[in-house]
């Protein structure tokens, strides 16, 4: 059973929380963006976000955001691709998503590009970078953004919009932003020479605030939303 009350309750509160974090740091509130992250979540829990104002929706796994999809078609949503993409799924996101955060390599790219419709508006595509170097975790290193920014803002269908990141957890505020930090560097850097780099994608429910105050333009909150996961 979906209590929408709460999800909007949830929504209403996480919008104040940005706006005055936004605010603290000297931004306009309206430059950050609130994604609902609904992996393993249903289709009415969605419906209930949308409800209360949210249009971005994040999903991590192809195949479930695929029957989701179906379900809400011709609902006003940007769907957002924040998982790892395997090769035999890559079509899949390509037709049906607005966006992917999690491009971190050259051949992803270029399959991305190549399959995605022609009448279809070019997709918006992150590079995630591995901020920390954890060996576990996806994305680039920050010494090959470079290269792979320059190679991918090269490529058809695509548009090079930013960069993502999941740092590793941290408890203290200060160590927070520090990490959001060089994330930003990061982005300054490339967006210097790509323009059209316009988002950060960073900050979630334990760390948002922090990623608020450097500059994130995107944050993603899924449990804080729709509550814990059964």
């Amino acid at each position: 059973m979906i209590d929408e009350a709460s999800i909007k309750g949830n929504i209403a509160e996480l919008l104040q929380r940005i706006r005055t974090c936004a605010q603290e740091s000297g931004r306009s509130p309206q430059s950050v963006r609130l994604m609902a992250v609904s992996k393993t979540r249903p289709a009415a829990a969605i419906r209930a976000a949308l409800a209360s104002g949210i249009t971005d929706i994040g999903e991590n796994y192809i195949q479930e955001a695929d029957s989701k999809q179906r379900e809400l078609a011709g609902e006003p949503i940007c769907w957002h691709c924040i998982g790892p993409i395997q090769s035999n799924k890559s079509r899949t996101v390509a037709e049906q998503f607005d966006w992917v955060h999690t491009v971190d390599r050259l051949k992803l790219a270029q399959r991305l590009s190549r399959q995605r419709p022609a009448e279809r508006p070019p997709l918006n595509v992150c590079l995630q970078v591995n901020i920390d170097r954890e060996p576990q975790k996806a994305g680039a290193q920050p010494e090959q953004l470079e290269a792979l920014a320059a190679a991918v803002a090269a490529l058809p269908n695509i548009e090079l919009r930013g960069l993502m990141a999941i740092p590793a957890p941290r408890d203290d505020f200060s160590e927070q932003r520090a990490v959001f930090a060089r994330v930003r560097t990061c982005f300054e850097q490339l967006a210097a020479k790509y323009p059209e780099m316009d988002t950060l994608s960073m900050g979630m429910s334990r760390d948002f605030p922090a990623a608020i105050a450097e500059g994130a333009t995107i944050v993603r909150i899924g449990t804080e939303i729709f509550g814990a996961r059964d």
